[in-house]
């Protein structure tokens, strides 16, 4: 669906007075290469200023690289921008498509004109997104007047409504509840498994990264530093996991052979330790009597932050 070869882009930026400014090139990408199978979904990751939004201005054919080579299913943005547009939705957490006077259902009708899909696709599709999504309580209230959740809830459904073969989302659940990000995140999994909608996904939100993607990419100071699977990230760059040990009774000394003492209150203590957990299960129930054991997993936020300060850069990935 998405081949990106050595794709660069360059801005010039002004520093100084008006009179006696002086110009410098930045970098926002240098050299990035990857490839998106059709009908995956990829988290695509880095701080502010990384090179993201510059990566998908070029997906989207906003922008046009300095060098490289950039195809979306066949095309070339930049050159084949109306056919490539008609094949892609886009929801971007801070803006929205609808218009702000009218009515939800206003909004979604100049859509099916816009994009020319046919009227019982667009009733059917209609259909399927107002269940999905819980749209029919705002249908008719106009986008001014709708709370956050809804709003982008609408903007997903306005966003499918042509059947687009890739999806980008930026921050799709930003300064959401907990209910209202769940909800979007069942939808997107819903239609990435029925529809094989290709999702590209950016977000500061890790827990939409661990919900919907199993891939990830790394990008920063416009170099990409990773891309890989979730698991293989937590794994070779997360910290130690972590064993809570309920035991029957408080222990005289809770030193465990081959594990590390974080902690102890009581009965209760953590250990942590590395690799698979039945050897370390093994070892603590052949300590003292157990009542409880929880197995707890390194959270992605840690892990995503140690890179992001440079753990890659250390460990020699690039």
């Amino acid at each position: 669906m998405i081949t990106v070869h050595n794709l660069k882009k360059t801005f010039r930026v002004h520093q100084g007075g008006l009179l006696r400014g002086s110009s410098v090139v930045m970098e926002a990408v240098k050299d990035v290469s990857f490839s998106v199978e059709r009908g995956e979904i990829v988290g695509y990751l880095g701080p502010n200023g990384a090179g993201k939004s510059t990566t998908i201005k070029v997906l989207t054919g906003l922008l046009v690289p300095d060098s490289g080579r950039v195809e979306v299913g066949g095309l070339v943005p930049w050159k084949d921008r109306r056919a490539h547009v008609a094949r892609l939705g886009a929801v971007f957490g801070q803006r929205t498509t609808l218009w702000w006077d009218l009515p939800v259902h206003e909004s979604l009708e100049l859509l099916r004109h816009i994009y020319r899909v046919p009227e019982p696709r667009f009733r059917q599709n209609l259909r399927d997104f107002t269940e999905l999504l819980e749209l029919g309580p705002f249908l008719n209230t106009p986008a001014r007047a709708l709370s956050l959740g809804q709003r982008m809830r609408a903007d997903l459904a306005a966003a499918l409504l042509h059947d687009p073969e890739l999806l980008f989302l930026d921050e799709p659940t930003v300064g959401l509840d907990v209910v209202a990000k769940e909800r979007i995140r069942e939808f997107i999994r819903h239609i990435n498994a029925t529809r094989e909608v290709t999702v590209l996904l950016t977000t500061h939100d890790l827990g939409d990264v661990e919900r919907l993607a199993r891939r990830v990419m790394i990008i920063d100071h416009g170099s990409l530093l990773y891309d890989g699977a979730l698991a293989s990230l937590q794994a070779r760059y997360g910290s130690a996991r972590e064993l809570v040990v309920d035991f029957e009774f408080t222990p005289i000394d809770p030193q465990v052979p081959g594990l590390t003492l974080l902690g102890a209150e009581g009965p209760r203590v953590r250990y942590g330790f590395t690799g698979a957990a039945a050897a370390p299960i093994a070892r603590v129930t052949a300590h003292a009597p157990v009542r409880d054991i929880t197995v707890k997993e390194p959270e992605i936020e840690a892990t995503i932050r140690r890179i992001y300060e440079g753990g890659l850069l250390r460990d020699g990935i690039i």
